[in-house]
């Protein structure tokens, strides 16, 4: 009986320790959990700032051009035209 004994309390001593590293995984999925949650803010904000400065961009690029910068005449010509068609749309769904 002795030998189920010390079977029986190697057993929950197994179990005990299976609870305690359960216990520190679960604490170690929290945290891990936050810092995910904290990069994706992170790349979130750093793509919006991107999306900005990629605008930005496009803008000094098409105002260079404006300003006789050579490098970008076709570009400009092409937004210039694109806005003057979309202007023209407009003006004649106005007047229907």
């Amino acid at each position: 009986m002795s030998v189920i004994a010390e079977i029986i309390d190697a057993l929950e001593y197994k179990v005990e320790k299976l609870f305690e590293k359960s216990k520190g995984l679960e604490k170690n999925n929290e945290v891990l959990q936050l810092e995910l949650a904290k990069a994706v803010q992170i790349i979130q904000k750093q793509s919006e700032e991107m999306e900005a400065l990629k605008k930005q961009y496009e803008t000094l690029k098409i105002a260079n051009s404006l300003l006789g910068s050579d490098n970008n005449k076709r570009e400009t010509k092409l937004k210039i035209n694109s806005l003057i068609r979309e202007i023209d749309y407009c003006i004649a769904q106005l007047s229907d």
